[in-house]
C-alpha cells in the first residue's frame, strides 16, 4: 500500500497576518509537514497554541521584524535543531531541521541579498558555502532528505518571467545560481521541476509592487523542494497553489507542495 508523506514550503510574510489563511490551508489539504519562513515572529509572540489546535506540533525559531522560520508537522519531529552549526553566526531565525516519520527536513529562509555589490549578497554566496557543509557534516545524498524553504533563487530561464530584463537581480544574478547548483550538486533533486521539466510561468511568488501580478504572470519561482535522489524518486505529485496568492491579504509566496510514496524508498 502506498505510505504518502505530503510536505509543503510557505513564505508565510509574518505567520500572525497570515494565521488564518494558514489554517484555513492546513484543514483542506492536511499536510503531514508544512515549512514556513519569514515568520516575523518573536518567538513568544509565535501563535504555537493555535497551530497546536489544528493537530500539528510546531518548532520556531525567530527574533520579530524579519525573517523566522517554521516546522509544522503532523507527526511528533525527532532530533529538532536550528541554525547554522559552525564558527560563524549561526542564523537560527533562517533555518530549522528535523526527522518527520523517517525523512529528514531542512527548512531555510536564505538570504535575499539585497544589493548585488551589498555585503549581504556576499553572504548569501557564503550561506549557501555553509548550508552545504551542514548538509556534508549531517547526511548522506543516500538517506530520505528534503531541503525546502524560500531559497531566494530562481535556478532558469523558465522560473523568471523576464530573465533579460533580471539578469543581475540578486536572486537570478549568476552567481547566485552558481551558488545553489553548488549546494544542489552536494546531492538533490528539484521535485518540482522532475515532474514538470518544460512548464513555463510556474511561479511561487509574485512582487506585490506589480499590477494584477499573477494574471499577468509577472512572477518567479524561488521556493523550492529539494529531495534526495532515493526521495525524489518517489515524488508522485507537485503543484504550486496559486489560488491562495489570490486570497483577502495573501503573502506574496504561496504554497508549494509535494507528495512522496515512501512505500517506494529501497
Amino acid at each position: 500500500m502506498p505510505d504518502i508523506l505530503t510536505i509543503a514550503t510557505y513564505n508565510a510574510n509574518s505567520i500572525r497576518v497570515r494565521l488564518e489563511q494558514v489554517l484555513a490551508w492546513l484543514e483542506r489539504v492536511r499536510p503531514d509537514v508544512l515549512a514556513i519562513q519569514e515568520t516575523k515572529c518573536a518567538d513568544e509572540s509565535f501563535p504555537a497554541d493555535a497551530v497546536r489546535a489544528a493537530g500539528y506540533h510546531v518548532a520556531y525559531r525567530g527574533k520579530g521584524g524579519h525573517g523566522g522560520v517554521a516546522l509544522l508537522s503532523r507527526d511528533e519531529p525527532q532530533d529538532v535543531a536550528y541554525g547554522l552549526d559552525d564558527d560563524e553566526e549561526p542564523d537560527e531565525h533562517r533555518l530549522v531541521r528535523a526527522k518527520v516519520r523517517g525523512v529528514a527536513v531542512v527548512n531555510t529562509y536564505v538570504p535575499q541579498g539585497r544589493e548585488v555589490e551589498s555585503e549581504v549578497f556576499a553572504y548569501k554566496l557564503r550561506w549557501f558555502e555553509r548550508l552545504r557543509c551542514l548538509f556534508e557534516r549531517h547526511y548522506y545524498p543516500t538517506q530520505p532528505l528534503v531541503w525546502l524553504g524560500d531559497l531566494n533563487v530562481a535556478p532558469e530561464p523558465i522560473d523568471v518571467h523576464d530573465p533579460k530584463r533580471h539578469a543581475n537581480h540578486v536572486d537570478y544574478h549568476p552567481e547566485a545560481r552558481a551558488a545553489l547548483e553548488r549546494t544542489m550538486a552536494w546531492g538533490f533533486v528539484d521535485v518540482f521541476r522532475r515532474l514538470h521539466p518544460d512548464e513555463p510561468e510556474q511561479y511561487t511568488y509574485w512582487d506585490y509592487r506589480a499590477r494584477n501580478p499573477v494574471a499577468n504572470k509577472v512572477g518567479w519561482r524561488i521556493d523550492h523542494i529539494m529531495a534526495t535522489p532515493p526521495l525524489a524518486a518517489t515524488a508522485t505529485e507537485a503543484w504550486i497553489d496559486v489560488d491562495e496568492r489570490l486570497a483577502v491579504r495573501p503573502s506574496d509566496h504561496t504554497f508549494l507542495v509535494t507528495r512522496f510514496d515512501l512505500s517506494q524508498l529501497l
